[in-house]
C-alpha cells in the first residue's frame, strides 16, 4: 500500500485550484479515485462538469456564493462544518487514493472551523490517502504537518487591468 502524502498549495498567485486539478486529472489517467471538496464555493464552476467525463471523480461544494468581500454568515459557516465533517470520514474510510481539500485555508482563516479540527480531519486519514489542499493564507501549522508545500506568488495579473473571471479558464 502506497503511503499517502499531504501537499499544500497556497499564495496570493493564480493557479492553486488548477494545479490540484491538474493532479486529479493525472490521478484518474492513472486508474485512481478522487474526490474533490470545495469549501467556501458554491458557484457554478466549469469542472463541476468534469464528473461527467471522467470515471472516479466525485465533487461536491460546501458553500454559497463567495463572501470574501464581506464577514462569513451563519449559512456559511454551516454548510463548511458539513463539509468538514464529511471530508473527515472520507479521509478516514481510506476509499479514495486522492482527497482535494479545495479552499480549505481559506475556510480556516476566515474561522468557518478551527485550525485543530481541520488538522485532526488530516492526521486522521488512512495511511494510503493523498491529501491536497489549497487556498491562500494557509496556517503555519498547516504547513508543518504538509509533506510538500508549493506558493504561488503573482507577478502579474490581467484582474489588475480590469479583465474578469473568464469562463474555462478562471471559473
Amino acid at each position: 500500500m502506497d503511503k499517502g502524502y499531504i501537499h499544500v498549495y497556497t499564495g496570493n498567485g493564480k493557479g492553486k485550484t488548477t494545479a490540484a486539478l491538474g493532479l486529479a486529472l493525472r490521478a484518474i489517467c492513472a486508474g485512481k479515485k478522487v474526490f474533490i471538496g470545495q469549501f467556501i464555493k458554491g458557484m457554478e464552476y466549469s469542472e463541476l462538469k468534469s464528473v461527467d467525463y471522467l470515471p472516479n471523480l466525485v465533487i461536491e461544494q460546501f458553500g454559497r456564493d463567495c463572501f470574501i468581500y464581506k464577514d462569513p454568515e451563519e449559512e456559511d459557516i454551516r454548510l463548511a462544518r458539513i463539509g468538514l465533517d464529511k471530508c473527515k470520514n472520507i479521509l478516514k474510510e481510506g476509499d479514495y487514493n486522492i482527497v482535494i481539500l479545495d479552499e480549505l485555508n481559506i475556510a480556516i482563516y476566515y474561522n468557518l472551523f478551527t485550525i485543530e479540527e481541520a488538522i485532526e480531519a488530516i492526521n486522521n486519514k488512512a495511511s494510503n490517502v493523498e491529501v491536497i489542499i489549497t487556498g491562500r493564507y494557509a496556517d503555519e501549522r498547516i504547513i508543518q504537518i504538509a509533506d510538500l508545500v508549493t506558493e504561488m506568488k503573482e507577478i502579474k495579473h490581467y484582474y489588475n487591468k480590469g479583465v474578469e473571471a473568464r469562463k474555462g479558464i478562471e471559473v
